[in-house]
């Protein structure tokens, strides 16, 4: 073989696909031009295992504006002229190395994605996954990812409104830090990244160029950690301040479409940014990298164009109008540079000054191979799914002492260290802030309202991956109809282990697919997304956890619902009535949490999840509920509790039962806890019994404990429990 074993292993291809670059090319590549397939090719970029998967999803609706993949994010239209763009985007392997700047440049990165398109970043939200808090390593990392979130949404002056925080075993060492932004444009505003007009500019805007996040595409995204291998200077170095500058700016010169396209530089530096754009377009590109802008001396034409450095834009600009541009750009204190030109030709030529340093062809470049890897269920999955759930050991505990367990479980206790640390009312859009099912946003100037949530559950994924995927859509979904907004979109995040392994690809192939089924069920389209594989520590995957960002809108965001008990007297339901089968402590917290169990198989019912939403929702449109909260993580008992200690008022059952663990602690899918005013009885029960949604009316609110099934507890004592339980994890 031509080249060096080693040198393959730093880009992330392998031996048969270099063959296949040396056929296609008809010659051996140089070292420039093989760093480019690499990054070009990687899985980061090119998708080679998951493309033929991502196709199953629904993409179109009569909202949807821009699809997967047309631009860096998807669009969706919610009337009046306006539109929202937004996409989630996972930055694991970075924040596994270095959690502060790994988490901070993940943030940096999705917001880009959304300001070149010509839309306000509006919202932030986040979904984070970290091993047990007991140890030192993964406290380590949860602080830094969250103050590096935290830090440099602070700074941009976008708020951070929502997002879920999981901790497990599964994920010890290999953080999940899954970033999502939200952007508000109108219709004309929408600026493409998609390349015109050969001899037009392309400028370079922005920070200088460095030598930090070389590899970062092939070399972190693109395969499994090695413990011998230093990989710290592939993650990159955020800069807040310049990013809001950069925000501004862009924002500017696509408001009076001063540019033709603009493409933000993300993974694979200046290489992806530039050669996507220009075969978006079928055309090429002349790059003269001693042009580029840099903070380090004696970079080569190799670290120039693999360069992660961040706060960075490309723009393709008309000759005649570069100085207008140029003239923004420093209005706003950013340095720019003209640093080559859109060619028809079809190919990337890179010139190093007048020497020509690599000459490829475009299409070869981002049309990498696609996989479709062998797929096997695992061996150890049909005797974990067959558990009798039924006949589980005594626990040793009462229903009291479990309820306060699972309330002060680092999972189901209360986030409000976390997102106190995000300024979550910037920008005064923010009506429903963290803490509830989703976040709720106004629509200035108009009615309007978009609510927000991301989801995901890790453990019913590796117990059963269809039901898991397909449970990661309902619950966000179920989620936003609990503040009273239909979904419209979601945007979803898929992060798996290595997909060569045949187990792993089962569980990627059975989550698509239920994932696929679900939104079908639901009538949603997937409009971006984004996938992370290679999620092991010392051959060991992680949970297989898809992540699903959702969006919501209601013509009327005065009729909205919040978790909280509201008023003595008032009615407490079950959506959904309640449940009475063992099989739904399959990957619970109770299960994981009391018998230390990981097993059972999670069930789905879409026509039932439908008709209780589209109840739920009808009932807030007519002002008819007081408090609205789904029941998921840790079943009704907790539901009931959370709602009681968010209003500061308790609960009283209708009369003294003693319920089994599955009642209280179950997982059981499409159900929501509701409160009604008395009066609003007879209209929520007709309207259920109309729609074919069992109801089942367990009692009423005040009081100052709660009484349910055998729980008896002052919810003071419930409080404390839940609202210090994640800082105790941290204290052991």
């Amino acid at each position: 073989m031509p080249v060096a074993q080693e040198i393959l292993d730093e880009v992330a291809l392998s031996v048969a696909e270099y063959e296949l670059i040396v056929q296609r090319l008809d010659r051996e590549p140089n070292a420039l031009e093989l760093g480019l397939f690499g990054s070009l090719w990687s899985e980061h970029c090119g998708y080679k295992h998951s493309k033929a998967l991502l196709r199953q999803f629904p993409h179109s609706g009569q909202r949807v504006m821009v699809k997967p993949g047309e631009e860096n994010a998807g669009v969706v239209d919610i009337g009046e002229g306006l539109a929202i763009t937004m996409k989630i985007e996972s930055h694991n392997h970075p924040s596994a190395i270095e959690p502060y700047q790994g988490a901070a440049t993940g943030v940096g990165g999705i917001v880009r994605d959304i300001f070149t398109m010509g839309a306000r970043p509006i919202a932030l939200l986040n979904s984070l996954r970290f091993g047990d808090l007991s140890q030192n390593q993964n406290q380590h990392l949860f602080r830094g990812v969250v103050a590096g979130i935290s830090n440099y949404g602070n700074c941009l002056g976008i708020p951070n409104v929502g997002g879920e925080v999981f901790f497990d075993d599964a994920y010890a060492e290999n953080p999940l830090v899954n970033a999502m932004c939200v952007g508000l444009l109108t219709h004309g505003e929408l600026l493409s990244s998609t390349a015109k007009g050969p001899g037009n500019l392309l400028m370079l805007v922005g920070a200088d160029t460095g030598r930090d996040g070389i590899h970062g595409a092939s070399g972190l995204a693109s395969r499994t950690f090695e413990e011998s291998k230093e990989l710290r200077s592939a993650v990159q170095v955020g800069n807040p301040f310049l990013e809001k500058c950069l925000i501004e700016a862009c924002l500017e010169v696509a408001a009076n479409r001063s540019v033709v396209s603009m493409q933000d530089l993300g993974a694979a530096g200046l290489t992806s940014a530039a050669v996507e754009s220009a075969a978006k377009g079928g055309l090429g590109l002349r790059i003269d990298v001693s042009l580029v802008p840099r903070r380090e001396s004696d970079m080569t034409p190799y670290e120039v164009m693999l360069s992660e450095s961040q706060e960075r834009m490309l723009a393709v600009v008309e000759r005649e109008r570069q100085e207008e541009v140029k003239g923004i750009f420093r209005k706003w204190d950013l340095n720019c540079a003209v640093i080559g030109e859109i060619t028809n030709d079809g190919r990337a030529l890179i010139y190093d000054g007048p020497v020509l340093a690599g000459n490829l062809p475009i299409e070869l470049l981002t049309s990498p191979p696609e996989y479709t890897p062998a797929s096997l269920e695992p061996e150890w999955l049909p005797e974990l799914q067959a558990a009798d759930l039924s006949t589980l050991p005594d626990p040793g505990r009462n229903s009291t002492e479990i309820l306060h367990m699972i309330l002060g479980s680092p999972n189901v206790a209360s986030k409000t260290p976390v997102f106190r640390q995000y300024d979550h009312q910037v920008i005064d859009n923010t009506v429903v802030p963290p803490g509830a099912d989703a976040a709720l946003l106004r629509v200035k100037g108009t009615k309007k309202g978009i609510a927000l949530t991301t989801d995901g559950n890790g453990r019913y994924c590796y117990l059963d991956p269809h039901a898991g995927g397909a449970i990661a859509i309902l619950e966000a979904s179920r989620n936003l109809a609990c503040v009273g907004t239909q979904v419209i979109a979601v945007t979803d995040g898929l992060n798996f282990g290595n997909p060569e392994k045949p187990e792993v690809y089962y569980q990627m192939e059975r989550c698509v697919e239920g994932m696929t089924a679900a939104c079908r069920a639901l009538n949603i389209p997937v409009i971006s997304g984004n996938v992370s594989l290679y999620n092991e520590i010392r051959g060991a995957p992680i949970y297989p956890t898809p992540i699903v960002g959702a969006l919501g809108l209601t013509e009327d965001i005065d009729a909205r619902c919040t978790p909280n008990f509201k008023s003595e007297g008032d009615l407490v339901y079950v959506i959904g009535g309640l449940n009475t089968d063992p099989r739904t402590l399959g990957g619970s917290e109770y299960l994981a949490l009391v018998h230390n169990l990981v097993k059972g198989k999670p069930t789905v019912d879409f026509d039932l999840e439908k008709k209780v939403q589209e109840l739920c929702l009808t009932a807030i449109r007519n002002r008819k509920l007081q408090s609205a909260h789904d029941c998921s993580l840790g079943g009704l008992a907790t539901a009931l509790a959370v709602c009681a200690i968010k209003g500061a008022t308790g609960f009283r059952e209708l009369e003294a039962m003693t319920f089994e663990p599955w009642v209280l602690f179950g997982e059981a899918q499409s159900r929501i806890l509701v409160s009604v005013s008395s009066g609003d009885r007879t209209w929520l029960e007709t309207a259920a019994s109309k729609a074919d949604v069992p109801i089942t009316c367990i009692g009423t609110v005040g009081g100052d404990r709660l009484t349910f099934g055998g729980i008896a507890a002052p919810i003071s004592q419930l409080a404390q429990a839940w609202s210090n339980g994640l800082l105790g994890a941290m204290k052991g």
